[in-house]
């Protein structure tokens, strides 16, 4: 049997799926994702919140490159694989979808039941009065503030970044909060960041409801991910995986599917 085959019969057999995305499905829309084949960083490791929040220079540095990679971030639109997925829910096949995306492109394309574990760029936070404001408008105040570095061109990195590897960015200004004056990051859980206990619970919720879990596009080499095949895992649930390249779990899984995202899942359009 063909690994599409064995897909296709996977999603036939298991009504009520768990669904568990990572970067791999945004790549398609232009979105870079993090790790090569073997599971390996590509790049260097993203910003972590203990940076973040001990240097004002870091956050200079982290505000200018979204600044730029914001432009064509924010006009990602979904792929195939996007739309294969809602189109698997609005037939009743999944209790849940659980990205490890920040980009909101499952919710674009139509999927209603969605968790974002770890948040969304589309949002920025206060982190002293708790404030959000949308992230178009952090945009626009960057931009009044640096109009030097609104033509800047550079390469697309992962989650909005930008690669400006030598630039001075000592002179950048990073707006302060609207309402208190304090210190704005973007809404996403940060590497070295804990994800909310009750997204956690509300996937394990639905995950311990489903009878299968179907992972498409992650390597699970991040915990937060990885917890969710672990445990169904343990609860004997059957577990697929589309992913090009290995995984942490790949000792756990029921299939895997070395194929594209879009490739795989073609036959839910």
């Amino acid at each position: 049997m063909s690994e599409s085959v064995a897909l296709q019969d996977f999603i036939g057999r298991h009504r009520r799926l768990f669904v568990l995305t990572g970067a791999g499905c945004s790549t398609g829309s232009g979105i870079p994702d993090y790790r090569d084949a073997d599971g390996q960083w590509k790049r260097t490791p993203p910003v972590t919140i203990q940076a973040f929040l001990g240097s004002e220079a870091t956050r200079r540095r982290y505000w200018a490159r979204s600044m730029v990679g914001w432009r064509s971030f924010g006009r990602a639109r979904p792929n195939r694989t996007h739309h294969a997925l809602a189109r698997l829910e609005a037939s009743g096949g999944t209790t849940l979808l659980l990205t490890q995306n920040v980009d909101r492109l499952h919710q674009a394309a139509g999927s209603r039941r969605v968790i974002d574990l770890h948040g969304r760029l589309d949002v920025v936070r206060c982190l002293d009065c708790g404030g959000t404001l949308p992230r178009e408008s952090m945009q626009a105040a960057l931009l009044r503030r640096n109009p030097g570095w609104a033509m800047l061109d550079a390469g697309r990195a992962p989650d909005g970044d930008a690669d400006l590897e030598a630039q001075d960015f000592s002179g950048f200004d990073v707006p302060p909060c609207p309402a208190c004056g304090g210190v704005l990051k973007p809404d996403v859980v940060f590497f070295g960041e804990n994800v909310p206990r009750e997204r956690v619970e509300a996937a394990y919720h639905a995950l311990d409801e489903a009878d299968a879990v179907l992972v498409v596009g992650s390597s699970l080499m991040v915990w937060s991910g990885l917890r969710f095949v672990q445990r169904a895992a343990d609860l004997g649930k059957p577990i697929a995986a589309v992913n090009l390249g290995r995984t942490r779990a790949d000792a756990l899984l029921t299939l895997k599917v070395a194929q594209p995202c879009d490739e795989a899942l073609a036959f839910l359009l």
